[in-house]
């Protein structure tokens, strides 16, 4: 097969591509800032006696690990709106279904960082006579946040790649861009490379970045 490659036409599309990379940073800055916060507060509300509060979130964390991402986007997106009586926009549909996918992890990293703090250091912050909350901000999370940083950057990364999930739902990140420019052009070869070329030239430096962050806790514990 003597395919001719030829990449020049994609510069007419160069407003569309940086809409799309545009999209892609924003949604993944947004959905692992809320991912965070709908973690921390899983993880929690997971640590509590409270059998009636840790119970339902370990089952919503384990609906969100245990099923497809893109089954989660399609069933909030067209299911949620039927029960809940509100509509949503595929922006909207997509940052939800992000947002708690990404917390579903990130509330296991959160909780697994804290409770691997020796309990003799709990102890300690106990015998000072520091209250619940000074003794988790002052000698709990400080600790735990070391081991909790390189898999929580990690899982950051995923997020980035989960976001080429949301074209299914017509949100016009780098790749829903991608599908237009191929429909106009009928180059899928040359418009994928480039798509895949974009996700690896965002998502390198942030591996590295993970991998020396990676060595320089090791070489400081």
């Amino acid at each position: 097969m003597n395919y001719e490659w030829s990449f020049h036409f994609l510069w007419q599309y160069q407003a569309l591509i940086a809409k799309g990379v545009g999209v892609t940073i924003g949604f993944t800055l947004l959905t692992v800032i809320l991912g965070l916060l709908v973690g921390t507060l899983i993880a929690l509300g997971r640590m509590t006696k409270r059998r009636w509060v840790s119970a339902p979130l370990v089952a919503l964390i384990e609906i969100f690990r245990c099923t497809p991402l893109l089954v989660q986007l399609i069933w909030v997106y067209y299911a949620l709106p039927v029960l809940v009586g509100v509509e949503l926009s595929p922006s909207q549909a997509a940052i939800i279904t992000l947002a708690f996918y990404g917390g579903a992890f990130y509330a296991e990293i959160i909780r697994g960082g804290i409770v691997s703090i020796e309990q003799g250091q709990w102890d300690a912050g106990r015998a000072l006579g520091l209250r619940p909350l000074a003794l988790m901000r002052k000698v709990v999370l400080p600790q735990a946040l070391r081991r909790m940083l390189p898999p929580l950057v990690n899982q950051s990364i995923l997020q980035l790649k989960n976001t080429s999930l949301v074209s299914v739902l017509a949100v016009p990140d780098i790749l829903y861009q991608g599908q237009l420019i191929t429909s106009a052009t009928y180059r899928p070869l040359e418009t994928y490379t480039m798509v895949a070329v974009v996700y690896f030239l965002i998502l390198y430096p942030l591996t590295l970045c993970a991998t020396r962050l990676e060595l320089r806790l090791a070489q400081t514990a």
